[in-house]
């Protein structure tokens, strides 16, 4: 099982919280808060699961997606986006670019450790 998540994301509460959720479990933990660099920093960083904001500063995760999907060495990677909105559009803009899986902000610590856990297993 992989143990490195790139966390692109841009508040820093949440950074603060996700990156000691996962540290805590044993997760490498790397975090980006750009949308024009993230995917330079995926190809990178190489992790093994990617925890993707849907509003970012520069790009959409929704475009950052699409380009992970359109990348030949990236396309493979497990993606779990987050996102304030919940609504059902949210989710199946989500999962049309291609999400691994869609979690709402807030959430739970238990949740997101077990996305992670679920989507490099």
């Amino acid at each position: 099982m992989g143990k490195r998540v790139l966390l692109i994301e841009d508040e820093p509460n949440i950074i603060e919280a996700i990156s000691f959720i996962l540290s805590r479990d044993g997760w490498d933990v790397a975090t980006h808060s750009n949308g024009h660099t993230a995917v330079e920093a995926i190809k990178q960083r190489e992790p093994d699961v990617i925890i993707l904001d849907v509003m970012l500063p520069g790009r959409s995760g929704y475009e950052i997606l699409n380009d992970i999907r359109g990348d030949d060495a990236l396309r493979v990677l497990p993606v779990l986006m987050l996102t304030a909105r919940g609504q059902s559009k949210d989710r199946e803009m989500a999962e049309k670019a291609g999400a691994n899986m869609f979690m709402t902000k807030p959430f739970s610590n238990a949740d997101v450790l077990n996305a992670v856990k679920e989507l490099a297993a």
